[in-house]
């Protein structure tokens, strides 16, 4: 294989490792603040790159058998099907001299001028068309943003931001005017029995049936994971526990008056002796 091709190869394996990496970054969701890539998504891009390689690798090894191996005859029809396959790029060529307005070294001697600085003489090139094309662009849009907030009374960003605000609290008032009322001050000691049979058939297998805890934390000290008021007990059970540790969201399977009565049996195993209690978990909780 000659130099010339070594080299195409190794820009193709650097550019589509470029492309490999912005893919993976816009797909692959962010962690802690960091770069996808970083976090923990190296090995995978590292993968597929070894993967392209070995393909591409595999693919020319494949093609320099098939050719050692034929006539001539198949050897210049494949070479043909090649060359038929690569891309022109004398339009784009084309594209580039008309929006650089260069001009080519054989006709630079027209446009050099008549001073020199020990030396050295200069070329007047004119202003690339792309350029000058960027530029009365800038005009437009400066133009425009001073008609859309000067003149027209446009919206700027902290406008913009309290508008959202405002629409969010909208909606956040339509959401809540839908959901069930919770009266707290409701939760009385009479909720108890009730409350008791739920805790026994659905909380129980991880929290003790004395609420000692085994799996789940312990009920019965002052120690609380998320919390230990009344709303933080009822918001607990409804919307579950930490992700990934195991407590489920039970509002669709309980009413929100059974919710208020396992909230009030649960608050009121504080201070009792559990046969085996479990060490604190979380912080410690004063009533206000």
């Amino acid at each position: 294989m000659s130099v010339k091709k070594q080299n195409k190869q190794i820009v193709g394996f650097v550019i589509i490792s470029v492309l490999v990496g912005l893919l993976l970054e816009w797909m692959l969701p962010s962690e802690n603040g960091y770069s996808s890539l970083i976090a923990l998504k190296i090995t995978l891009y590292l993968i597929l790159m070894a993967a392209i390689f070995s393909a591409r690798f595999v693919v020319t090894k494949m093609n320099n058998l098939y050719l050692s191996l034929s006539s001539e005859e198949e050897k210049k029809a494949f070479k043909e099907a090649q060359e038929a396959k690569k891309i022109d790029w004398s339009d784009w060529r084309a594209i580039m001299k008309r929006m650089t307005a260069a001009k080519p070294i054989e006709e630079e001697g027209e446009i050099i001028l008549n001073h020199d600085f020990d030396g050295i003489r200069e070329l007047d090139n004119n202003l690339p068309p792309w350029w000058i094309y960027g530029f009365y662009m800038t005009i437009v849009f400066a133009v425009s943003y001073m008609v859309y907030y000067e003149v027209l009374d446009g919206k700027d960003q902290k406008q913009e931001y309290l508008a959202e605000v405002a629409l969010a609290k909208k909606q956040i008032a339509a959401y809540e005017a839908t959901q069930e009322k919770v009266d707290m001050s409701a939760l009385a000691e009479g909720d108890n029995a009730q409350g008791k049979k739920l805790f026994k058939r659905n909380c129980a297998v991880c929290h003790a049936i004395d609420g000692g805890g085994k799996i789940g934390p312990n009920l019965t000290d002052d120690y609380w994971i998320l919390g230990g008021s009344m709303e933080d007990i009822y918001n607990t059970i409804s919307e579950g526990g930490r992700a990934g540790k195991g407590m489920i969201a039970w509002k669709n399977s309980f009413s929100s008056q059974d919710r208020q009565m396992l909230a009030a049996y649960v608050k009121s195993l504080k201070g009792t002796t559990p046969a085996e209690p479990k060490e604190p978990q979380g912080d410690l909780y004063k009533e206000e």
